[in-house]
């Protein structure tokens, strides 16, 4: 597909961008933003840092709100970065909905590479205290599968060399709540 933006890379390696996602979010940004600036980075794009921004409202299932997972929402607006539309050219034109397949691509490796089947983050991300321990794993671990994903969808898509000899792989057992024991009375 022909991208909407200028970019600069000429090989990506999607694994480096998964261990750079996961670091982004560890070190202080959301799971989207966090998607946002890694592909950004990786493929050098000619955006402003705003796009980052604009995708600030979109984490933890969207404004907080448990929806559609963050990093997923990031993957789907990174996707949308190169392979967008900006005209009014209604539903059967072939751009967007080369897009939407990409995106549905994603939606759908996400939910079998989480190992729990789902997209939504309140389904994600239930039982679990929010920001802590194994949520925070979880949700570093789902943010580093869709940059690492969009990136190896970008490469097979813009032509830009994968310098990786193994796919993304999607996590062997889901993430689980801890489990809090019932006091004795």
């Amino acid at each position: 597909m022909e991208s909407i933006i200028t970019y600069h890379a000429k090989e990506v390696s999607p694994h480096a961008v998964l261990k750079n996602a996961e670091e982004l979010y560890a070190g202080g940004f959301f799971c989207c933003e966090a998607v946002m600036k890694a592909i950004r980075d990786a493929f050098q794009a000619d955006v402003p840092e705003s796009v980052i921004a604009m995708s600030s409202g979109m984490s933890i299932g969207a404004g907080r709100s448990g929806c559609m997972c963050g990093a997923l929402n990031g993957g789907i607006l990174a996707l949308g970065m190169f392979f967008g539309r900006t005209t009014p050219d209604g539903p059967k034109d072939p751009k967007v909905n080369a897009l939407m397949a990409l995106s549905k691509e994603l939606h759908d490796w996400f939910r079998e590479a989480n190992a729990k089947h789902a997209a939504c983050c309140r389904v994600l991300t239930r039982g679990f205290e929010m920001a802590e321990g194994e949520h925070k794993k979880q949700c570093i671990a789902f943010t580093g599968l869709c940059a690492g994903k969009v990136a190896e969808i970008l490469c097979r898509e813009l032509g830009v060399k994968n310098v990786d000899s193994e796919p993304i792989q999607g996590l062997e057992a889901p993430f689980l709540p801890p489990v809090h024991e019932e006091k004795a009375v």
